[in-house]
């Protein structure tokens, strides 16, 4: 089964000895690396030894992966490039990684730095870990990718990767609340329930009948299903949460006049759109200036993916 190393670029501004400590050093490295919680580096048994290191990587809660690492030598051309190698694996069932090569090098380009890493490894499981590898890898490339990003703000806003990656998962977060909510809303009390306090208080807002607006409200149920689809597209959030930042009040309002009892009753429309209307404002501000992978290459001589 064919398999392309994985590859990742891109341009940072500062200089190779900034980023080359930002990368060497495992306090620093573990930071801003999606891949890796912790690295520990062991101690050489001489000067001149192979730098050997051992990695943790948390799943989730209580589940882990150890593995590790050894550095098979830096090379510096007299252009100023610079080359680490590497040498992984781990032992752990649960990781699909058996051992793997790559390298980390640095490339001076003008006021920036050219950052780049190619890496691949092999799978364990046969034939199953192949086909497995196939949404594996894909991933792997990305996380890499994003880390690289955060590396690169790290170094040139001086914002940290802690706080980088706390804006960036409760931005994703947020946006799968609003995919299941508009999934939920449109399937379950619309287009499977039909539930007869939504016929009713379309039948108070229009002129329709009971058979239209049952009918009418199912397309509705659809509409919203499709909202919630187009959650799971980042490009489409722009413009998802404007409309929900002008479409909640209106909801609320709407449903307060054709049924004002739905304003008292328990967990009540009123409470439920102004949830959901403060955090699609605050939605709308963590997305400014989000860490993305699209900033890299992702192959050799390509352009960036934007």
């Amino acid at each position: 089964m064919k398999k392309n190393p994985i590859y990742v670029e891109i341009n940072i501004d500062g200089t190779i000895d900034q980023v080359w400590h930002y990368t060497q050093q495992p306090h620093l490295h573990e930071q801003w690396d999606l891949r890796f919680t912790k690295i520990f580096y062991n101690e050489k048994e001489y000067e001149d030894a192979p730098q050997t290191f051992t990695y943790t990587t948390k799943i989730m809660p209580g589940i882990a992966v150890s593995g590790w690492g050894e550095s098979k030598g830096t090379h510096e051309k007299e252009s100023g490039v610079k080359t680490s190698s590497l040498h992984f694996g781990t032992p752990q069932l649960i990781s699909p990684i058996k051992e793997g090569r790559g390298y980390w090098q640095y490339i001076p380009n003008g006021e920036r730095v050219t950052f780049l890493t190619q890496y691949d490894y092999d799978v364990r499981f046969g034939m199953i870990g192949q086909l497995f590898d196939q949404l594996f890898r894909p991933m792997m490339g990305w996380a890499t990718a994003l880390s690289f990003d955060v590396l690169a703000r790290w170094l040139q806003t001086g914002e940290g990767p802690a706080t980088q990656y706390r804006r960036f998962f409760s931005y994703y977060f947020i946006c799968l609340l609003f995919c299941f909510v508009w999934l939920y809303q449109g399937l379950v009390p619309k287009a499977i329930g039909q539930h007869p306090l939504e016929i009713e208080m379309l039948m108070n807002l229009s002129p329709l009948s009971a058979q239209q607006a049952t009918t009418t409200i199912f397309g509705i149920g659809i509409f919203e299903m499709l909202l919630g689809i187009l959650f799971l597209i980042p490009k489409w959030h722009k413009y998802l949460l404007m409309t929900q930042i002008v479409l909640f009040p209106i909801l609320s309002a709407s449903a307060v006049f054709a049924a004002p009892h739905v304003a008292i009753a328990p967990f009540n429309v009123i409470t439920f759109n102004l949830a959901l209307w403060v955090l699609s404002i605050v939605a709308w501000l963590l997305r400014t200036e989000l860490p993305t992978a699209r900033t890299c290459k992702r192959k050799r001589g390509a352009q960036r993916d934007l």
